[in-house]
C-alpha cells in the first residue's frame, strides 16, 4: 500500500505536465469570461492525469473486489464525457448522458444500490422500487455537486482529497480495506495535481477530472454505507455537505428564477465569498476548512450514540443555514432566521 501511495504520487507528479502540453496542443485552453473566474488563458484536460496516476496506483496495489470491475468501467465512461466536454464543449444533456451510463454500469452490473436502512429506534425502510432511482439519484447528484464546485484554482481538488481521506478514515473504522486502498489513492492522486492546481493554477483539471471525482467518490460513498442505519447514511451527505449544499441551493435559485437547473449563474459558495470580500486563495482556503470541519463531524457522527448524533445534526443544520443566509447562496432576499434575530432586536 505504501508503494502504490508513492507511485501515485510520484506519477500524478510526472503526468501533469505532459497533460498540460496535450491540452495546449488540443487547445483546450480555458479562457476568461464573463462567467469564468481566471483571468488569463489556462489549460484544461488536467483530470487525465488524476485519471491515470489513480489508475497507476490500483496496478501496484491490485485491490481485490467484484465491484472493481464495474466500478472502473463507469469511470472510464464518466471520463470520456469530459475529455469530450473539454474538447469541444458538449451540452448539459450530452454530459448527463454520459452520467447516467456510468450510473447505469456500477448499478446493473455490480449491484450496488442502496435497498434499506434501519431506523435508529427500530423497524426498517425498504426503498422497494425506489432502490435503483436513488442510487442513480446520488451517483449523478454527487457527480455534479464535484463538477459545479470546481470553480476556483485548486477548489475541487482539495475539497475531493478531504473527502476522500475522510471517507478513507471511515472505512478503516469500519474494517472495509477495498474502500480504504480506493480513498486512499484517489486522495493522494488529488493531492499532487494541487501542486500544479492551487492558486494561481498552471492547470485546470476541467470536466474530465470533476466528473471522474464526482464519479468517484459517490460510488466509493455507497460501497461503505450501503445498507446501513439512517445514522450511517447521514455520514457520506456530511462528508460531501459542501458541494451537496452548494448544488442544492443552485437548484432551488433557479427554480425560484424559473431558469433551467443547468443554467449558469455567479452565485455558487466561491463566488459569494468573494463577492463578500475574501481573495481567491482565501476563499478555496476557508472551503477547505470547511470540508475538514464536516469531515470531522461526520467522523465523530459515527462514534456518537443516537441522541448524540441528533445533537450533532441539529447544530450542523443551524451552523449550515446561518451560512446560506449570510452569503446569499439562496439569493439576496432570503434570510429568515437573520431577519426573525433582527425583528426581535
Amino acid at each position: 500500500m505504501i508503494i502504490a501511495v508513492l507511485v501515485t504520487l510520484i506519477a500524478v507528479l510526472l503526468y501533469t505536465p505532459l497533460v498540460k502540453r496535450l491540452a495546449v496542443l488540443l487547445g483546450a485552453i480555458d479562457k476568461p469570461n464573463y462567467r469564468r473566474i481566471n483571468t488569463r488563458n489556462v489549460p484544461r484536460l488536467g483530470g487525465l492525469a488524476i485519471v491515470a496516476a489513480f489508475m497507476t496506483g490500483l496496478l501496484i496495489a491490485k485491490p481485490a473486489n467484484e465491484d472493481l470491475l464495474p466500478i472502473l468501467i463507469g469511470a472510464l465512461v464518466i471520463t470520456i464525457a469530459g475529455v469530450l466536454d473539454d474538447l469541444l464543449d458538449i451540452t448539459a444533456k450530452a454530459k448527463l448522458f454520459f452520467q447516467f451510463i456510468a450510473a447505469g454500469i456500477v448499478i446493473i452490473f455490480g449491484g450496488l444500490h442502496i435497498e434499506f436502512i434501519n431506523l435508529p429506534f427500530g423497524g426498517q425502510l425498504d426503498f422497494g422500487y425506489l432502490s435503483i432511482p436513488l442510487t442513480f439519484l446520488w451517483i449523478i447528484g454527487i457527480t455534479n455537486a464535484i463538477n459545479l464546485i470546481d470553480g476556483l484554482d485548486g477548489l475541487a481538488a482539495g475539497v475531493s482529497m478531504i473527502a476522500s481521506g475522510t471517507l478513507a478514515v471511515m472505512a478503516v473504522i469500519m474494517q472495509d480495506s477495498f474502500v480504504v486502498v480506493m480513498a486512499v489513492l484517489l486522495a493522494v492522486s488529488c493531492g499532487g495535481f494541487l501542486f500544479y492546481n492551487f492558486y494561481p493554477a498552471k492547470i485546470f483539471m476541467g470536466d474530465s477530472g470533476s466528473l471522474f471525482l464526482g464519479y468517484m467518490i459517490s460510488v466509493l460513498a455507497l460501497l461503505g454505507f450501503k445498507n446501513v442505519t439512517i445514522i450511517s447514511l447521514v455520514i457520506p451527505i456530511l462528508i460531501l455537505g459542501i458541494p451537496i449544499l452548494d448544488t442544492l441551493f443552485a437548484i432551488i435559485r433557479r427554480v425560484k428564477n424559473n431558469q433551467p437547473i443547468s443554467a449558469p449563474d455567479m452565485l455558487h459558495l466561491h463566488h459569494c465569498l468573494i463577492n463578500t470580500g475574501f481573495s481567491h486563495r482565501q476563499s478555496v482556503l476557508l472551503i477547505y476548512v470547511g470540508s475538514i470541519l464536516l469531515g470531522g463531524a461526520a467522523i465523530l457522527f459515527s462514534q456518537a450514540t443516537v441522541w448524540g448524533a441528533l445533537v450533532i445534526t441539529v447544530i450542523i443544520l443551524l451552523v449550515m443555514e446561518l451560512i446560506v443566509e449570510t452569503l446569499g447562496l439562496a439569493g439576496k432576499n432570503y434570510r429568515p432566521i437573520l431577519g426573525l434575530v433582527r425583528q426581535r432586536k
